[in-house]
């Protein structure tokens, strides 16, 4: 049964122009970094800079719209920015990006390229369907503080996807919890890409994403769902 995924009235209300495309995987394989990978993040970091001209990732009219949504759930764009901007700002500084895995290589790649948040999920450790909706605030969110595992809850009413276990993601796509993430033994997948507004680029994020996917994972099996 494909997995389902919904968004709810309440957050549709402050976001009407919110949509998302889906990326189903499975049969992946998933290794340390590559220099193939690494030269990809390379790469996706030139295109950002062509798309940007000079400009901050922040004056970028996608990353206008992503504020201003953040901002009507009650979040403070300064100082949580959503995961685009985050990784476009790591993108441009000395450092660069960083190298993780071929999984997230490869998302943050088209992430940073095409400046739309991009999410990467274990399908193995999604409870149920997945949900964005507005948190009660006493949801359970699996992370890391200190270096050691930590159950936090979000605010009350803040953006946040989860599935039947409890939050995977917080503050939209601010930070992914360590429950659902991809590591090394990751098989099967689940990408979402989100957009603001009709001129987001999911489409071809998208399409990039699965071509890139089924290269570093000839056998994999994708099903692409249309914008939603």
């Amino acid at each position: 049964m494909p997995l389902q995924l919904t968004v709810s009235d309440d957050v549709r209300a402050i976001a009407p122009d919110f949509h998302h495309i889906a990326v189903e995987a499975y049969g992946l394989v998933n290794t340390p970094s590559t220099d193939e990978t690494s030269a990809l993040l390379d790469d996706a970091a030139r295109r950002l800079a062509a798309r940007l001209d000079g400009r901050a990732p922040h004056e970028d009219p996608h990353m206008v719209a992503w504020r201003a949504a953040y901002t009507a759930f009650g979040a403070k764009p300064n100082r949580t920015r959503n995961s685009a901007e985050a990784l476009a700002k790591r993108a441009l500084a000395d450092g660069g990006l960083p190298r993780i895995n071929t999984l997230v290589d490869v998302y943050n790649a088209i992430s940073v390229a095409h400046l739309v948040p991009v999410g990467g999920e274990d399908l193995g450790h999604i409870k149920g369907g997945m949900r964005l909706v507005r948190a009660t605030g006493t949801e359970d969110f699996v992370t890391v503080a200190s270096g050691e595992p930590a159950v936090e809850h979000p605010d009350a009413g803040e953006v946040v996807w989860c599935d039947d276990e409890g939050v995977t993601c917080r503050r939209w796509n601010w930070r992914q919890g360590t429950r659902t993430r991809l590591t090394d033994t990751s098989v099967d997948a689940l990408f979402l890409l989100e957009g603001m507004g009709p001129h987001a680029g999911l489409e071809q994020a998208g399409a990039e994403l699965a071509e890139l996917l089924q290269k570093f994972s000839p056998g994999a099996r994708l099903v692409v769902h249309p914008a939603a």
